[in-house]
């Protein structure tokens, strides 16, 4: 077994081989919002619900992993961009995946926006980390957007997306999910290694999340790295845990809502 192999172990349920992944990235996207606070408890309460991984930027590891009282995977982020820049989609590195080894990361992410007007130097950063990845023996999300002044997230355009971040070295792709069960099948039908849905704005209720959640494992998705709906959850240990149920044990909608509802 190879050191990727073994890391990949670590961010991914031993039974089902599926993720359930919360990343946690969003103060340098966004700043300090609710439910990041005070990193170390949420990142407890999403490991005592049966979250695999959680994904964020090497200051966090620093400054509050080490807090961390709960066995949980850890995925070191590599890039960014704010919200307040003069372009939100342009993502520049931020890190590498030297310091990531010297964190004690299980994996690295590199988030690219398709069709953005900075996607080509977005594109040589992806390749690059894909190399030093496998240099190092680290496993490597890909996030895989599509998002630019024109372009729509099309079913045929996220597959496209989703492609690239495999042909290009990612062990696993995170995109969004189109809506539509029929339209997120091509998605994963076209790319060679596991699919996971983002998740997006904080939606309405549970339910719809958790829809969506189940639509497209039955498509066949692998999981989720779902943030907002997971950390700003009034409850984020029991929201880990229904989203767990339907990821990791195949649980219905409705069953996986009972750990929200008791």
């Amino acid at each position: 077994m190879t050191g990727k192999e073994l890391r990949l172990g670590r961010i991914r349920d031993d039974e089902s081989g599926n993720f359930v992944t919360v990343p946690m990235d969003h103060g340098v996207t966004i700043g300090p919002v609710e439910g990041l606070n005070d990193v170390h408890e949420t990142i407890d309460a999403i490991a005592r619900g049966g979250g695999d991984s959680v994904l964020v930027h090497k200051g966090v590891v620093e400054h509050s992993f080490g807090n961390v009282q709960e066995d949980v995977g850890l995925v070191v982020h590599l890039n960014a961009a704010t919200s307040v820049g003069p372009d939100p989609n342009n993502k520049v590195m931020v890190g590498d995946v030297k310091r990531a080894v010297r964190l004690g990361a299980d994996a690295v992410s590199v988030h690219i926006n398709v069709g953005s007007e900075t996607e080509p130097h977005q594109l040589q950063d992806l390749g690059k980390v894909a190399d030093d990845c496998d240099e190092y023996g680290m496993p490597l999300v890909a996030m895989t957007y599509v998002r630019g002044p024109d372009i729509e997230p099309t079913a045929e355009n996220v597959a496209h997306a989703t492609r690239l971040g495999a042909e290009l070295g990612a062990d696993v792709v995170k995109t969004s999910y189109t809506g539509d069960p029929d339209g997120y099948e091509r998605v994963i039908d076209g790319s060679p290694v596991p699919v996971v849905i983002a998740g997006g704005p904080k939606a309405e209720t549970e339910r719809e999340v958790l829809r969506d959640i189940r639509d497209a494992m039955d498509v066949g998705a692998r999981g989720i790295a779902m943030g907002r709906n997971v950390f700003q959850h009034d409850d984020v240990e029991a929201m880990t845990r229904a989203v767990s149920r339907v990821v990791h044990d195949g649980a219905s909608v409705d069953e996986a809502l009972t750990e929200v509802d008791r």
